[in-house]
């Protein structure tokens, strides 16, 4: 589920994309940030995939095992433990997974060498040899596992990771989010899970999120000018040329949520780009941007330019 710090970062990378680029089409622009932010739903899909895929490659080794010339007992009667797996049943039968895979062409088809070092690390590995020899068959101990060999084996896998950044330039910093998203639904499956169990959801409130992405998009466009020129005077002791284009993009963006956004507390902007600024900027941003900003409230307040609605949404 997307918070609505991440919401910022997706908005903030859809203007540095903006206006960098020649032709400055707001609707088309409006409209590439809101397939970035639906493909990370790609994304989240996938991973469902990939642990079902991989359960289908340990069959087929399995099976191959079978057909050797002087095959051992373990390789006629191998342990199914790992492949009868109840997760991982439930995750390829879904039929919300598979329609939309189905319908966005999503698959792991074309990616067999990657599936199978994934189950090789994970055949190899102590986690595994310790759940093949427990005895315990419990619901319980299948979802641990399977969640602790997401953990360990999918969801940091730098071969995976530089995959999806080949596929698409913001999953490599989407991952991460996909990846709570994953272990969260994987966590919150019981004994009586149907097989098609409900699946996350992107938003928390989609009306009232896609209303914040749109509007604080268009609103740091439409107003850059103004916004521009108040931020360049509370920094004229500065070469604007030489200050990093993503702190003015970010103090841009603070400007135009202060004043344009009444339900947001201005202590809540500060915060959030403050920290923006400590994930996409440079060491000493953080400071320059917090005094920038501290200066431009205190104007506003004077010359009363911010208004907010509620009790406390102005300190």
């Amino acid at each position: 589920m997307l918070n609505r710090r991440y919401l910022r970062i997706k908005v903030m990378q859809a203007l540095y994309a903006f206006f960098q680029s020649e032709g400055k089409d707001l609707a088309k622009a409006e409209l590439e940030l809101f397939r970035n932010i639906d493909k990370i739903y790609d994304l989240y899909i996938l991973q469902l995939l990939i642990l079902p895929e991989v359960r289908d490659i340990a069959e087929n080794v399995s099976a191959e095992a079978k057909k050797k010339r002087l095959p051992t007992e373990n390789d006629l009667n191998p342990n199914r433990k790992f492949l009868d797996n109840k997760i991982i049943n439930l995750l390829q039968q879904n039929e919300y997974i598979l329609k939309f895979a189905d319908a966005h062409k999503l698959s792991w088809q074309n990616e067999y060498d990657i599936v199978k070092k994934i189950f090789t690390n994970i055949k190899n590995s102590e986690e595994y040899a310790a759940y093949i020899a427990s005895a315990d068959f419990s619901f319980k101990a299948q979802q641990d596992f399977v969640i602790e060999i997401y953990e360990t084996f999918i969801a940091d896998y730098e071969i995976l990771i530089h995959h999806f950044e080949e596929k698409n330039i913001h999953w490599g910093d989407d991952i991460y989010l996909v990846h709570h998203l994953v272990a969260k639904t994987i966590a919150g499956l019981d004994e009586n899970a149907e097989i098609n169990f409900s699946l996350m959801s992107l938003y928390k409130d989609a009306e009232e999120d896609k209303k914040f992405i749109a509007e604080l998009f268009r609103k740091t466009i439409l107003h850059d000018e103004e916004n521009s020129k108040i931020i360049s005077e509370k920094t004229s002791n500065w070469d604007m040329e030489r200050l990093a284009f993503m702190d003015l993009l970010l103090m841009r963006m603070a400007v135009a949520e202060v004043l344009y956004f009444p339900s947001i507390p201005v202590k809540v902007t500060l915060n959030e780009y403050i920290e923006l600024a400590k994930m996409y900027s440079t060491p000493k941003s953080k400071t320059f941007i917090n005094g920038v900003l501290d200066k431009l409230v205190a104007d506003f307040k004077t010359s009363n330019q911010i208004q907010k609605t509620g009790r406390g949404l102005l300190e």
